[in-house]
């Protein structure tokens, strides 16, 4: 079974960067899918970014230009660089995976078995 783990989270001021790492372990699906979910207070959950075992990426649209998703595989960790953040991404941050290609992974938090802890990155105008 995959464990995941985020790091990183933290309190910045609106504008400000910070990248956050999400560590795999145990099983790692050969070819598979990981992404960057949050949650904001009070909202659904909602994709961030995801990335293709071959290093495609894909966005959400609140995001496109800002985050930034990228992998190191022999320390089975993804990052997420995040900068020019705003208010709004104020949010609890998770990693999943799966298996396969990512498709609509993004639009379909709810197929997520479970979720971590996550970690929580507070943005302040």
């Amino acid at each position: 079974q995959v464990q995941l783990v985020e790091s990183g989270g933290g309190s910045v001021q609106s504008g400000g960067s910070l990248r956050l790492s999400c560590a795999s372990s145990g099983y790692v699906y050969s070819g598979r899918c990981m992404a960057w979910f949050r949650r904001s207070p009070g909202k659904e959950r909602e994709g961030v970014a995801a990335i293709e075992h071959d290093d495609g990426t894909t966005y959400g649209e609140s995001v496109k230009g800002r985050f930034t998703i990228s992998q190191e595989r022999g320390k089975n960790t993804m990052y997420l660089e995040m900068s020019r953040l705003e208010p709004e991404d104020t949010a609890t941050y998770y990693c999943a995976a799966k298996p396969g290609l990512c498709g609509l992974y993004l639009q379909q938090p709810s197929v997520v078995p479970s979720w971590g802890q996550g970690t929580t990155v507070t943005v302040s105008s």
